[in-house]
């Protein structure tokens, strides 16, 4: 997998030699504003890294690289996508290669080691004694039981819901929330008004609709998809804390093949700020008690996007009717 060779690169920089480079003084950005005063988020954003979720063990307290380190580590990532990897016109049918993955071949601009910033030591937490989690393969369908809460990949082909939620198109793999750099289509982009704000994913094409009324969240025994998200701004930040999300998700998937824990327990706060005109802050926190030992917080730097496609997911795919009826053919 890719993002194991990233973490081995960035290992293997640590032995190089230098401290990171302090940061330059800067003057507060002043964000351009709507008629309500509110900065405006609206746009495409692209959040493509190769900043690796964990900071790799061996770089221990290294929140940071150098410039040297990064450029270094830049270069190994781009390398590692070769277009001869792509299967001749009228091959064999397989899966995805590099042609489709669009993973991005940069870092975040502060160079950290990782997207988790706490716990300081840049991992996610330990997970409480006897917390469920799911460790399936994009290469074989593994044993497992129902509900099957990774982004992608299965257990099986017995039913539908022996196939991970990407697979059948309830959620992307990548979407969230909290939205997770993975794979391709990741971009967002943001529509806002006084009232709302609404968060476009590209990945499956769903859209959020965020209130910003003060509206109380749903009650407890009304799970969704999305969870239930109500936002408010705390000066130029946009803040959205979600609840009541689905039990047959994770609390959280730290890979498309992993998942731990369930939504059930999840709260989730997020936190949009614009910090340039070509720079978002995309800021999540989670906190299930029952799951991990304590909360964890990441932040994605969103880039200044072009403009977002359709991505329909259901229309016109019939892998899910292939796989079930695959198997059914290889039973006879």
């Amino acid at each position: 997998m890719r993002m194991r060779r990233i973490a081995t690169v960035l290992a293997l920089l640590a032995l190089i030699a230098g401290s990171s480079l302090p940061a330059a003084g800067q003057t507060p950005y002043e964000p351009p504003r709507l008629a309500d005063g509110k900065p405006d988020l609206q746009g495409v954003w692209d959040f493509r890294t190769v900043t690796p979720l964990e900071r790799p063990e061996m770089l221990a307290d290294r929140a940071t690289l150098t410039a040297e380190e990064a450029a270094v580590f830049e270069a190994q990532a781009a390398a590692a996508i070769r277009p001869e990897d792509s299967l001749p016109v009228g091959g064999e049918v397989s899966a995805y290669n590099n042609f489709w993955i669009d993973q991005g071949a940069r870092l975040t601009d502060d160079q950290r080691t990782s997207l988790i910033i706490d716990p300081p030591d840049g991992r996610l937490p330990a997970l409480r004694p006897g917390v469920e989690s799911q460790v399936l393969s994009l290469d074989e369908d593994l044993p497992g039981t129902r509900p099957v809460r990774v982004r992608a990949a299965g257990i099986g082909a017995d039913s539908y819901e022996d196939r991970g939620l990407g697979e059948r198109c309830l959620v992307g793999f990548n979407s969230g929330p909290p939205i997770m750099p993975a794979g391709y289509n990741q971009n967002i982009q943001i529509f806002q008004t006084a009232e709302h704000v609404a968060i476009l994913t590209e990945m499956v094409h769903e859209v959020r609709v965020v209130p910003l009324d003060g509206r109380e969240h749903l009650a407890a025994d009304i799970p969704q998809w999305a969870g239930n998200s109500r936002g408010r701004w705390e000066g130029d930040t946009l803040v959205i804390e979600t609840t009541n999300f689905s039990d047959k998700l994770a609390s959280y998937n730290p890979t498309i093949e992993r998942a731990v824990g369930s939504g059930a327990t999840l709260q989730l706060t997020e936190r949009l700020r614009r910090v340039a005109d070509d720079t978002l802050h995309y800021e999540y926190t989670v906190t299930d008690l029952t799951t991990f030992t304590r909360p964890f917080t990441a932040l994605l730097q969103m880039k200044r996007g072009d403009v977002l496609y359709e991505y329909a997911c259901h229309e016109g795919n019939y892998g899910l009717y292939n796989i079930l009826s695959g198997a059914r053919e290889s039973e006879q």
